[in-house]
């Protein structure tokens, strides 16, 4: 059996800004998974840096509250939004109000750096 508390995994920053622990990935751990899962907090009045992933992604947001863009289309979000990010779309997420935007990232495939594109901020 393994269970990962969150405070074990190392928390880093990812390309996008976003404070990440991956808590499960193929690559670190001996799983036949074909996903990553890692917890993601983005700090209040941030925004996520524009980027892409080759992979589909879905977000789920347990706290603050956020407004979400995939593709030039934004819609706010809040806990207990599931958000699909399909593959190859271009994404940012921004926090509002006075909490961190915590969330939890489901990658399918596994995140790898070479299938995310991170882009110029306009």
């Amino acid at each position: 059996m393994l269970i990962r508390k969150l405070l074990d995994c190392p928390e880093f920053v990812a390309g996008d800004g976003t404070h990440l622990r991956e808590l499960l990935h193929p690559d670190k751990q001996d799983l036949a998974l074909r996903y990553s899962l890692a917890h993601a907090v983005l700090p209040v009045g941030q925004v996520s840096t524009p980027h892409a992933l080759t992979t589909s992604e879905v977000y789920y947001i347990l706290e603050g509250r956020g407004e979400m863009t995939i593709d030039g289309e934004t819609s706010p979000v809040e806990p207990g939004d599931a958000v699909y990010i399909p593959p190859h779309a271009r994404q940012h997420i921004r926090t509002i109000g006075d909490r961190p935007l915590v969330f939890i990232c489901l990658v399918d495939p596994a995140w790898r750096q070479e299938d995310e594109t991170v882009f110029e901020v306009d």
